[in-house]
């Protein structure tokens, strides 16, 4: 695959990695029934094989179960890629648990089930609002120190925290939700990653499956898939969003490219320091995806989509009011 030639750096000091990384997530969690074990083992090897080199996962997905899968996949591979995880969460309960002995038991574990004596690129989940981010970076800086950790990364972090938490350890990659229909990071985050000189990892890049033209109004969720919760994915928002998703059909049709290529595509156009990470339980949607680091919009494209991006307004909330209070601004 043309992608392993292309690489992206994470950040000022952050690693090498290939320009579209995996969000595994969607293996085990949050999208219905989790796949065959052989069958996630099989994609995410598929993915090493084309050129992917940044795999994310968490201890929440699952739980614990996605960090195993990504373990076991990845072991014959471990020092070509770049494992990313996460910490935060109470597993089995509610809330946020930031405590730095909380941090240093979920790294244990975490290592244990990856397989491995490191993890490369380690992400605060959710901004824990009791436990100051000077403790949760202190925290990463002595495992770091330890060789325990690689990298330090914040998820949903707002900017005034990323600045307190950076002044502590230098922070390598922020992920939020980023996509053609979740633009805010453009405005509010994306001037203090230039200026601090930190990488970017969009997830949802195809706005949970939306930008790939393969949902509709009438279309049905299983009953755990967490896009049941979420206001934009209504019937009705659907419906009403379907305006954007006919803007990306006919322009990805006049470049030959599929909706979800032209989607990453704008996404790679946009920074130099932005690595997405599209997520998906199928081979050929795996192929598909890769074939957006291939299809380059030129200037003129990219003003075409902006204009079209501002006369189509986008319909719903992004998440239900529980979770979004757990989305630091």
């Amino acid at each position: 695959m043309a992608s392993s030639a292309k690489r992206r750096q994470l950040g000022r000091i952050g690693p090498s990695v290939s320009p579209l990384g995996l969000g595994c997530m969607g293996l085990s969690h949050g999208y219905g029934v989790p796949v065959d074990r052989g069958d996630g083992i099989r994609l995410i090897r598929a993915a090493v094989e084309r050129g992917v080199t940044l795999f994310d996962t968490a201890e929440v997905y699952g739980p614990f179960t996605n960090e195993e899968l990504v373990g076991e996949a990845l072991a014959p591979f471990r020092d070509e890629v770049v494992i990313a995880t996460k910490f935060g969460f109470v597993i089995g309960g509610t809330g946020l648990d930031s405590r730095p002995e909380h941090i240093r038991e979920v790294v244990a574990a975490s290592l244990k089930r990856l397989r491995t004596d490191r993890i490369d690129l380690l992400y605060q989940h959710r901004v824990d609002p009791n436990v100051p981010i000077e403790d949760v970076a202190g925290a990463i800086k002595q495992l770091i120190q330890e060789g325990k950790v690689r990298y330090y990364g914040l998820s949903e972090a707002g900017s005034g925290t990323i600045r307190r938490a950076h002044a502590v350890q230098p922070v390598t990659a922020i992920q939020s939700e980023y996509s053609l229909w979740w633009r805010e990071p453009e405005e509010k985050l994306f001037p203090t990653l230039e200026e601090l000189g930190i990488g970017f990892v969009p997830f949802s890049p195809l706005g949970r499956g939306f930008l790939t033209g393969t949902i509709d109004a009438s279309t049905s969720f299983e009953s755990n898939d967490f896009r049941n919760t979420v206001p934009r994915f209504s019937a009705e928002n659907r419906a009403a969003n379907q305006a954007l998703v006919e803007l990306i059909k006919s322009m990805a049709t006049r470049r030959q490219a599929t909706p979800a290529q032209l989607a990453l595509a704008w996404l790679l156009a946009q920074k130099p320091w932005i690595v997405p990470i599209p997520g998906t339980t199928k081979l050929q949607r795996l192929e598909e995806n890769l074939g957006a680091v291939e299809l380059e919009l030129g200037p003129a494209e990219l003003q075409e989509i902006a204009a079209a991006l501002a006369a189509i307004p986008v319909h719903g909330a992004r998440y239900s009011e529980s979770t979004q209070r757990m989305v630091d601004r």
